[in-house]
C-alpha cells in the first residue's frame, strides 16, 4: 500500500510539471480579447471569475511552481498550425468511429458534472487518423444534440503532430454548425494564465512499467451562474457559458467515460488507449479510475454499477473490463487495443 501511495505521488509530482519548458506554441492573448468573446451571444458575457468548488478542494495552483505562463491579464491561446483542422468526425458524413466505453444509462437522472483519473499514453497514429481518452457530458436528441467533450487525444489532422494533448471539443447542435475544439471557435472561455488548452504531455505511462502518469481532469456546472467549468487537480482551465447550450442548461442527461477512434482512409483504424488489450494490471493497460459523476444536488459520488452500461463496438480490435469499486482505486476500469480492420 505504501509503494501504490509513492507511486501515485511520484506520478502526480510528474503531472504537476506539465507545462514547464517552452511556451513558443501559445500565443499570450488580453483575456477580454480572447476568440470566446467573437461569439454573438456572448458580446456582453462578463467573466466569471469566483466559482462554486463544493468538492473543498485546494485551489493553489501546484503548476504553477518553476513553470512558464503567460503575464498577468492574459491568456494563453494555441497557435493553430499550417494544414491542420478543426472538424468533428463523428457525423454521418466520416464513418468510422469505434468506442470502448462506459457510460450512464437514460433513465432520466440529471448530472451536473464528471471527473476521473485517466492514464496518459503515446501512440502511433497516422495521418488521418485520431485516437482518444475522454469524457462525454451530453443531453438532447442528435440532431440538437449539446456535447461537452475533455481528455486527451492523439490527432494529426487537429494538431499537425501525433503527441498526446490535452484536448476539448464542444457542440450545441449535434455537430452541424456550433461547436469546434478547443479555441478554434469562439466559446470557450480561458481564465487560467497556464497553457493548457492542446499542451503536449512531456511524459506518459510505459508499457509495465513501475508508475502510471496520469491526469484528473473534471467539468462541473457551477450552481450559481450554470456555466459548465473545467477544472484540472485543483485548477480552473476556464469553462463554456450556459448561453452556448440549449439542453445542457438543464444538466447533462448522459455521461460516458473511455475511449474513442476514427479509421483512415485504408479501412484501418488506430490503437486505443496504451494499443493493448485489458489486463487486470494497471502498468500494463490504458484505464480510469476514481470515475465519479456529481448529481443533481451537485454532490460528487462515484459511479453506480447500476446506473452504467458498458460497450466496446469492435471486439476484435478494442476491449474493455468493468473493475468496480474497490476502496484504493474507486469505480475503475481498464480498455484499449491494437485496432486495426475493424469495420466502419
Amino acid at each position: 500500500m505504501a509503494l501504490h501511495l509513492l507511486l501515485v505521488l511520484f506520478s502526480y509530482m510528474l503531472l504537476t510539471h506539465v507545462v514547464e519548458g517552452n511556451t513558443d506554441d501559445f500565443d499570450c492573448v488580453d483575456i477580454y480579447k480572447q476568440p470566446a468573446f467573437q461569439h454573438p451571444l456572448l458580446k456582453h458575457h462578463k467573466i466569471q471569475e469566483i466559482f462554486n468548488l463544493v468538492d473543498n478542494l485546494d485551489r493553489k495552483n501546484e503548476y504553477k511552481v518553476n513553470c512558464q505562463s503567460c503575464p498577468k491579464g492574459t491568456v494563453p491561446i494555441l497557435k493553430q498550425r499550417n494544414g491542420t483542422e478543426s472538424v468533428h468526425l463523428d457525423t454521418v458524413e466520416y464513418p468510422g468511429q469505434h468506442f470502448s466505453t462506459i457510460e450512464t444509462v437514460l433513465d432520466g437522472s440529471i448530472y451536473r458534472g464528471a471527473e476521473a483519473r485517466i492514464s496518459l499514453h503515446s501512440l502511433t497514429v497516422q495521418n488521418n487518423q485520431y485516437s482518444k481518452s475522454q469524457i462525454w457530458l451530453e443531453n438532447g436528441p442528435r440532431n440538437e444534440l449539446n456535447s461537452i467533450q475533455f481528455g486527451w487525444a492523439a490527432h494529426p489532422r487537429l494538431y499537425g503532430d501525433t503527441r498526446t494533448r490535452f484536448t476539448i471539443y464542444w457542440t450545441a447542435d449535434g455537430y452541424k454548425n456550433s461547436g469546434c475544439y478547443n479555441i478554434q471557435c469562439p466559446g470557450f472561455v480561458i481564465v487560467t494564465r497556464i497553457p493548457w488548452i492542446g499542451i503536449a504531455f512531456p511524459r506518459t505511462s510505459i508499457y509495465g512499467g513501475n508508475k502510471t502518469i496520469f491526469f484528473t481532469p473534471q467539468v462541473f456546472q457551477d450552481g450559481s451562474t450554470g456555466n459548465w467549468v473545467l477544472k484540472i487537480f485543483s485548477e480552473v482551465i476556464g469553462y463554456w457559458p450556459k448561453e452556448l447550450f440549449t439542453h445542457l442548461n438543464e444538466g447533462a442527461s448522459l455521461i460516458r467515460f473511455g475511449g474513442n477512434t476514427f479509421i483512415s482512409p485504408d479501412g484501418i483504424s488506430p490503437p486505443m488507449g496504451n494499443g493493448y488489450f485489458p489486463v487486470v494490471d494497471f502498468q500494463k493497460s490504458s484505464h480510469y479510475m476514481h470515475v465519479k459523476v456529481k448529481n443533481s444536488n451537485y454532490q460528487l459520488v462515484d459511479i453506480e454499477d447500476s446506473k452504467t452500461r458498458r460497450f466496446s463496438d469492435s471486439y476484435q480490435c478494442y476491449r474493455l473490463s468493468y473493475w468496480g469499486y474497490f476502496k484504493s482505486n474507486g469505480v475503475s476500469f481498464s480498455f484499449g487495443g491494437p485496432g486495426g480492420d475493424c469495420g466502419t
